[in-house]
């Protein structure tokens, strides 16, 4: 860090010199850097680059120790605080303008426990490094379908991939969390400690502290059938129809996610399906790989789709399929809704919408978040939606800035259409900043308990840059 003075913090109503600065940058082992230095805007940079916002300080914590120190000087100098994880967020929520970025992301440590099936996770981690740590023990912990987002924002929105038929959502998982609070204390959130807080923790984001360790069940899986199915645009509704009722007989080892796509340019795709619009679904079964062909036998008596790639592949190698065609830096625009019916009047909006893809890598997904999901309460977690069938994603996505209003009219127009045939609320971490509505839609009857939780362990709301949760006056 340079020696220079930081002059506005937050409102401008405070100002630190550089002895203070300086005090602070020493009382931590991690790195504190400021706006003069050379990896300030590598360090603020985002997954989402349509967000660009300027923090004070960034500090690249190491260690709890570390955290609390960080939590403390924020709190006692009244500091706006962003806390980041993976930064895959989509309205860049783990950064702030002008206040103090609390940096997780070198907190990468994965410790597998293959005689109980747990695995203790740092908050720095990405799906990917879970991944690769369980399998080598033919474990994994149900996550997302990319393997570069981060494991806490991730988990604590809930938690949604490949898995969640069979094995429930990321928050399902949860064995407990190691957490800091707004105070600077380090509790242990779990069944037996602070049961309030960790009902919360599950689904309710960021809003309660700063995790820095969770532990989380892992099951067997090692292998799975997996690929994908291509139709083309024109079957879509037909494709759509037939997917919404044969969701209803697929067996929980049986994943797949349906999508409105422009197929990449590249292998394994052929060359005279590049760049064309179609509908597909991406499968996952993780039932015996000797009974795949077997559960995969209703698709192909659908109908033979134009284009079909699925086998046996190690799990990992299934997460990371699409992770080069989203790399960090592009423009990104979503929204999101869960979905309790598949409506035909629902699906003709879909292929009126889905036909005006903006830009090759704009898609729209449903992802299953039935089976398992619908085993638990929904008062038994924060994330309430526990009879809904599918989450809904629309996302406006390209490298070139100059599209990003582009992206943004498409997707709103898309997800106004959709929206009244929605459950009401969305996966937070498919939803931007859209306002106390939407959150309050989102926890439904879960928020008053919510409220209590946010007033008891953060009573003037430090942790505010999220989707936001007040607590009580």
């Amino acid at each position: 860090m340079t020696a220079a003075a930081v002059k506005t913090i937050s409102n401008g109503a405070v100002n630190l010199d550089e002895a203070t600065v300086t005090d602070f940058a020493a009382s931590i082992r991690g790195n504190l850097i400021h706006p003069d230095d050379p990896g300030y805007d590598e360090a603020r940079s985002l997954y989402n680059a349509m967000i660009d916002k300027r923090p004070a300080l960034i500090v690249q914590c190491v260690d709890a120790a570390d955290v609390i120190a960080a939590v403390d000087f924020a709190r006692e100098r009244d500091l706006l605080v962003a806390v980041r994880g993976g930064g895959h967020n989509g309205p860049g929520l783990a950064l702030c303008d002008g206040g103090l970025v609390i940096d997780l992301s070198l907190m990468t440590g994965v410790r597998v426990n293959p005689v109980d099936r747990t695995v203790r996770v740092g908050p720095g981690c990405r799906w990917g490094d879970v991944d690769h740590a369980a399998h080598a023990f033919g474990l994994a912990v149900p996550a997302g379908v990319i393997s570069t987002t981060g494991v806490p924002g991730l988990t604590l929105g809930g938690g949604h991939g490949y898995l969640t038929r069979k094995y429930g959502l990321t928050i399902d998982n949860l064995l407990e969390a190691d957490v800091v609070l707004a105070d600077g204390r380090l509790v242990i959130a779990s069944p037996k400690e602070n049961q309030d807080l960790f009902w919360a923790l599950r689904g309710g984001g960021g809003n309660f502290g700063i995790v820095t360790s969770f532990l989380f069940k892992a099951h067997p899986v090692h292998t799975v059938h997996a690929g994908v199915t291509f139709w083309s645009l024109e079957q879509a509704g037909d494709v759509m129809r037939w997917y919404r009722d044969f969701m209803q007989q697929m067996p929980r080892e049986l994943y797949g996610f349906f999508a409105l796509l422009t197929v990449p340019p590249g292998p394994p795709f052929p060359e005279e399906l590049h760049l064309k619009k179609v509908c597909g679904i991406v499968w996952c079964y993780t039932g015996p790989l000797d009974d795949a062909e077997k559960a995969f036998e209703p698709v192909w008596d659908f109908a033979e789709p134009i284009f079909k790639h699925l086998g046996p592949m190690p799990f990992p190698q299934l997460q990371s399929m699409f992770d080069p065609l989203y790399p960090s830096g592009h423009q990104w625009y979503w929204k999101g809704d869960f979905v309790n019916q598949l409506t035909d009047e629902a699906i003709e909006l879909h292929l009126q919408h889905g036909a005006q893809l903006p830009t090759p890598q704009s898609t729209m997904h449903l992802y299953p978040i039935d089976g398992a999901v619908h085993d638990v309460k929904s008062a038994d977690t924060a994330w309430r939606c526990r009879d809904a069938q599918w989450s809904m994603v629309i996302v406006g996505v390209d490298p070139d800035p100059a599209k990003a209003e582009r992206l943004k009219s498409w997707t709103r127009d898309y997800w106004h259409a959709l929206h009244p045939h929605a459950a009401g609320g969305a996966y937070i971490n498919f939803m931007m900043e859209e306002g106390d509505d939407r959150i309050r839609a989102t926890y439904g009857a879960n928020y008053d308990r919510l409220v209590e939780v946010k007033t008891k362990y953060d009573p003037t709301n430090f942790f505010r840059v999220n989707q936001n949760i007040r607590p009580r006056a």
